[in-house]
């Protein structure tokens, strides 16, 4: 992938035409060098050397002897296979200043996220946290570099299982005078609990599931009903997470478009008969994947056929993928398997997105089991939030004695619901998660709270210098002379290119370790100042403060774009 740090394109595109027709500038890597007194990028030369059929080496020294220094080019140095290069620091700051950080480079193409992505009737468990956030950050990248997203809410509304909650309702609905997500959750569990004693229950769940997919009145009413109280629900937790989806059209809403997609396999002959269930086999794969129950009633491949059949029709989408735990990698693979064999080239551009387990005190939450937390550790997503701003809260008023206390109220929801959200999408996607709470709530090391307190401190900077207007377009950048400044502006221009190979990846842990490292720089330039009164940000030097806030306001920038993107706020004051 081409880099989108100017600095890194420019370059690249002047070794490629020092070395020659023969390479493309898109075939550099340009990189930070090691050690950075080595230089401001470096050029390795390994992919070129093939294609010229030279060692690297011998075409670093000719690049380093030939490349011209002029314009962002000051000098470069053959290092074996690498040429080190020095920049022109004043060109780079200046398009700091009047860049955007993260160039439209995705613009006209579309992608189809689809996460979060509950089952009805059941509480949003500490579990989902996972698929939710970071489909949110996949969309939030993907915008970021001018995609057109579709974030899709595919809820569990449609199966089986809502059988067994209109029998449960059916059996002891009267004895739940308030019917919420709770008392639905508990018919469910107990409708399960009961099966087990009583089999046939599990037909007459089946039974109930095929009333409701014939359009029987009462099990449609009842549905809907479970229905709006269960969306109604996410609402409230979305809204705190500052989650928004574009379409949230569930299992259901494919009701009346499987018949379509079952007649254009049977057109196909790709139909057969497996122990009365209606079955499509694929190429390499042991089991084929089912089709229809042996009721005749619908199954989740037939849905995520039709659903994926209708997002291409009505989205015509670059990329479509699919946010869901790595234990529905079989079940993916097959859905688009069988795409492909129905013919849709496409298929290859559906992704599944898997992820490692979420575990909360060394255990796997469920709500379906009933497992709603173990001590004083819940499990529902709900409160673990209140308990992490009740932890934050605290903290926040006696740094802030005088802060107002409805700004306090907000900054402690911020901080506390960013720690638990940062705490899953900093770890590398297919890892298992631990939430460990005094990591998470830390102001210290890879948590959110830690990348919230340096916005924070930038924006404590610029109120002590008096809140003075933007020095972006103003400010004398030739007096950033530090090489701790210039280590900050060099993380800066790395930016984009972080974004763009995080979402190319589907990987967010990309950014949060870019952020996580911009902090480090930051608070080494910050902590200077400590020893070195010349070196703090507010300086008498009118021009060199100026220069300086204006570094902090790009920092402050960038800190809140890429909170923004991973689902945090950056607060003001913490």
């Amino acid at each position: 992938m081409a880099s989108v740090n100017p600095c890194a394109a420019e370059i690249a595109a002047a070794v490629a035409a020092t070395i020659g027709p023969d390479v493309r500038a898109e075939d550099l890597k340009v990189e930070a060098p090691p050690r950075p007194e080595l230089g401001d990028f470096a050029v390795g030369m390994f992919a070129v050397a093939k294609a010229l059929r030279q060692p690297p080496p011998a075409i670093a020294a000719r690049v380093a002897a030939e490349l011209p220094r002029t314009g962002l080019v000051t000098g470069a140095e053959a290092a074996g296979p690498f040429v080190n290069i020095r920049v022109d620091r004043v060109w780079a700051l200046r398009w700091l200043a009047a860049g955007e950080l993260v160039p439209p480079i995705g613009r006209g193409k579309v992608v189809c996220i689809d996460y979060s992505s509950p089952n009805i009737s059941k509480h949003l468990a500490y579990h989902h946290i996972r698929s939710t956030m970071l489909g949110h950050a996949l969309a939030e990248l993907h915008r970021a570099l001018g995609w057109t997203v579709i974030g899709i809410n595919h809820v569990g509304d449609w199966g089986t299982t809502h059988g067994m909650l209109l029998g449960a309702f059916q059996r002891w609905g009267g004895e739940y005078p308030t019917l919420d997500i709770t008392a639905l959750n508990a018919l469910y569990v107990r409708y399960r609990a009961a099966i087990e004693q009583d089999p046939s229950l599990e037909a007459e769940a089946r039974g109930w599931f095929k009333r409701l997919e014939l359009g029987e009145h009462e099990a449609r009413a009842l549905w809907q009903r479970f229905r709006d109280i269960s969306m109604a629900e996410f609402q409230e937790v979305y809204d705190l997470l500052g989650v928004k989806f574009d379409f949230d059209g569930g299992e259901s809403f494919y009701e009346d478009k499987m018949a379509e997609v079952v007649a254009m396999l049977e057109t196909k002959g790709l139909l057969e008969q497996s122990e009365g269930a209606t079955v499509v086999r694929l190429p390499d794969e042991k089991n084929p994947i089912l089709i229809k129950t042996k009721d005749g009633t619908s199954l989740y491949a037939t849905r995520d056929l039709a659903s994926a059949l209708y997002r291409k029709r009505t989205w015509n989408f670059d990329r479509s993928l699919y946010v869901v735990d790595r234990g529905q990698s079989t079940h993916f693979r097959q859905v688009f398997k069988c795409l492909a064999l129905m013919g849709f080239d496409w298929a290859a551009q559906c992704q599944h997105i898997p992820f490692g387990l979420v575990r909360f005190g060394g255990k796997k939450t469920s709500t379906r089991a009933g497992s709603t937390g173990t001590g004083d550790r819940p499990f529902l997503l709900r409160d673990v939030f209140d308990e992490a701003i009740e932890q934050v809260l605290p903290i926040i008023t006696e740094k802030n004695p005088d802060l107002d206390a409805e700004i306090a109220a907000r900054t402690a929801r911020w901080v506390g619901i960013g720690a638990v959200v940062f705490a899953n999408v900093v770890p590398q996607r297919d890892k298992d998660v631990d939430f460990d709470w005094d990591r998470a709530m830390a102001l210290s090391g890879d948590s959110g709270p830690y990348l919230q307190f340096t916005a924070a401190r930038c924006s404590g900077i610029a109120r002590k210098a008096g809140s003075p207007a933007s020095q972006r377009a103003t400010a004398d950048w030739s007096l950033l002379t530090h090489d701790a400044e210039w280590a900050v502006a060099r993380r800066l221009l790395d930016f984009g290119d972080h974004v763009a190979r995080a979402a190319a990846s589907c990987e967010p842990h990309i950014l949060a370790h870019y952020l996580l490292d911009l902090a480090g720089d930051v608070s080494r330039w910050f902590t200077l100042g400590n020893d070195e009164p010349a070196l703090r940000v507010i300086v008498d030097d009118p021009a060199l403060r100026a220069a300086r806030l204006a570094l902090v306001e790009v920092v402050r920038h960038a800190l809140a774009r890429g909170l923004q993107i991973l689902g945090l706020h950056a607060p003001e004051r913490m």
